[in-house]
C-alpha cells in the first residue's frame, strides 16, 4: 500500500539515516517528499527548505531532535498525517502528547526496519 511520506530532517549527507531512508522509500516506491536547512535532491526527491503545504501526508518520519522538533509542532499536526514516526533520537513525549491530542498516531520506530521487515 502507497503511504506518502514527508521526511523532516531531510540530508543530502549519504551517511546520515534521513538520507538512507528517503533511498529506501523510493526504492519501495513510496511516493515521498522531504524537508531539511540545504535544498538539494536524493534519490529524484527534491529537498524543500521551507514548511510546504503538502497534502494528503500518511506518514511523517522525523529526523530531528526534540529540541529542533519545536518549531515543527504546528506545522506537522497542520498537515494532518495519520501518523509520525519517531526514529531513534528523536522521542519526544511533550510532541506525542500534542499529536494524541490530534487524533495522530504516534510510532516509535525505525523507518529504515519497518519498511525492511515489511512493516511499513
Amino acid at each position: 500500500m502507497k503511504k506518502k511520506t514527508l521526511v523532516l530532517g531531510a540530508s543530502l549527507n549519504p551517511s546520515r539515516y534521513s538520507n538512507l531512508a528517503i533511498n529506501r522509500l523510493v526504492s519501495y516506491d513510496q511516493p515521498t517528499l522531504a524537508v531539511g536547512l540545504k535544498k538539494g535532491e536524493i534519490a529524484g526527491v527534491s529537498i524543500s527548505t521551507e514548511k510546504e503545504n503538502f497534502e494528503d501526508i500518511d506518514t511523517v518520519t522525523l529526523y530531528l531532535n526534540p529540541q529542533r522538533q519545536k518549531e515543527y509542532y504546528e506545522y506537522i499536526v497542520s498537515l494532518k498525517p495519520k501518523r509520525v514516526i519517531f526514529n531513534p533520537g528523536t522521542e519526544n513525549p511533550e510532541f506525542y502528547a500534542l499529536l494524541q491530542k490530534n487524533n495522530i498516531e504516534v510510532e516509535v520506530a525505525c523507518t529504515l526496519v519497518l519498511l525492511s521487515t515489511n512493516q511499513y
